[in-house]
Parts: structure tokens; C-alpha cells; sequence
């Protein structure tokens, strides 16, 4: 069955280009041009991937992403046409997986959104789950438990938390784990691994004394005592 991507774009001509290219590749493609609407497609169908450009008339793509991290993790690439750091961190404070800069080149977006796709549907039978400290991580149904609590995860946390726990003692550099997360030459520097490792530590409550910083290094889980 393919799979659905929500486009929420004001600029109709790049809200057309971006669709041509995704339908070109088999997916089926929902449009919204500004927020109110984009939630009200989300609320009706099933979505496996959201398209978000920030500045949208009536309700911005921040307060979609907000409200749509409320009650889903379904992967969230942001575009915006300030190339401001600041505004990066915000949006994965927020819950956004990726964040594409315009101007951006159709075919990057679409191997971008390829990769988080892909992501979520791989499988290894061999680890259908994997376990430290207190806390579980499904594989095949990406959800996690933690002291035997159920917790929600964004797509990017749930990444970055397995693969931790799959090298539980070794120490993870951020520059490693930019690479395994993202797959690419990212635009960044430290401060986007650390939003995300401070979002998932608030998450998993008194069990995130288990992701240990290393000093100038990066960090590894450890189950304590």
C-alpha cells in the first residue's frame, strides 16, 4: 500500500513541484496550503509523513508541529526560508525530525524524506527489541516502554535512543551519530544533537540518568545501579 505524505506549503508552485516529484516515486500525496487545514488532513487520514513549511497564513508551522507532536510522532520535515540556527533548534525542541533550507533542490528533500520513511518500516528479526536500564524499545512496532510505562517518542528520539541502547557501553560521538541519524552531510553544529538528547532525557523521567555525557566526546547509555 503507499504511503501518504501531507504537504503544507503556501507557495503554490512549490507545493506542485514537491508533489510532482513524490508522485513520481509512488507516494500519495495530500495538500494543504496553510495550517488549520493541514491539521484537518492529518485528523482524516492516515499519514505516514508531514512536509511543513513554517511561515503559513492563519496558524505557523511551529503551532502545527506543536499540536500535531501532541498526539502523534509521525516524522515531521520543516522548511523555511531563514537560514537562522536558532530557528533549527526551535523546530527540533518542537519535535521536527529534519529541517530543509530554501531555496533546496526537490531531489534532496525526496531523498530526505526517503530515508525517514525507510527508517520506519526496517526491521532486523534477529533484535525485535532491545533493553537496558529499565527501558525497552520495540523495534517492530517502534514504541518504547520505560519502568514498564508506555512512552512517545518523536521519530528522531526513538532513532537515537535504540541505537544507543544497541551499543550500550560505547561511546557515541555527536558527529557519528549526526551520520547514522540523518545520513548525510548535515547543517548543524553540537547544539542539534544536544536539543534532541535533552528532549529525549525529559521524556524518560528518572530512567535518562542512563544516556551519559562524555566530555568533549559525545555520550553512550549505561545502565546504573
Amino acid at each position: 500500500m503507499p504511503r501518504t505524505i501531507l504537504i503544507v506549503e503556501d507557495e503554490h508552485i512549490l507545493r506542485e513541484i514537491m508533489k510532482d516529484y513524490l508522485l513520481n516515486e509512488g507516494y500519495e500525496v495530500l495538500e494543504a496550503s496553510e495550517g488549520r487545514q493541514a491539521l484537518s488532513l492529518f485528523n482524516e487520514h492516515e499519514v505516514d509523513l508531514i512536509i511543513l513549511d513554517i511561515m503559513l497564513p492563519e496558524l505557523d508551522g511551529w503551532s502545527v508541529c506543536k499540536r500535531i507532536r501532541k498526539v502523534s510522532n509521525v516524522p515531521i520535515i520543516m522548511l523555511t526560508a531563514r537560514a537562522d540556527e536558532d530557528d533549527t533548534l526551535l523546530g527540533f525542541e518542537l519535535g521536527a525530525d529534519d529541517y530543509v533550507t530554501k531555496p533546496y533542490s526537490p531531489p534532496i528533500l525526496l531523498a530526505r524524506a526517503k530515508r525517514l520513511l525507510e527508517s520506519r518500516h526496517i526491521r532486523d528479526p534477529k533484535n525485535d527489541a532491545l533493553s537496558g536500564g529499565g527501558i525497552t524499545v520495540h523495534l517492530p512496532s517502534r514504541s518504547v516502554t520505560v519502568g514498564g510505562s508506555a512512552c512517545s517518542l518523536t521519530h528522531t528520539e526513538f532513532e537515537m535512543l535504540a541505537y544507543l541502547i544497541k551499543n550500550k557501553g560505547l561511546i557515541i560521538t555527536r558527529e557519528h551519530l549526526i551520520t547514522k541519524i540523518w545520513g548525510y552531510d548535515f547543517i548543524g553544529d553540537d547544539r542539534t544533537i544536544n536539543s534532541h538528547i535533552r528532549n529525549l532525557r525529559f521524556k524518560l523521567g528518572e530512567y535518562a540518568k542512563c544516556i551519559v555525557t562524555v566530555v568533549r566526546s559525545g555520550y553512550k547509555f549505561e545502565e546504573q545501579p
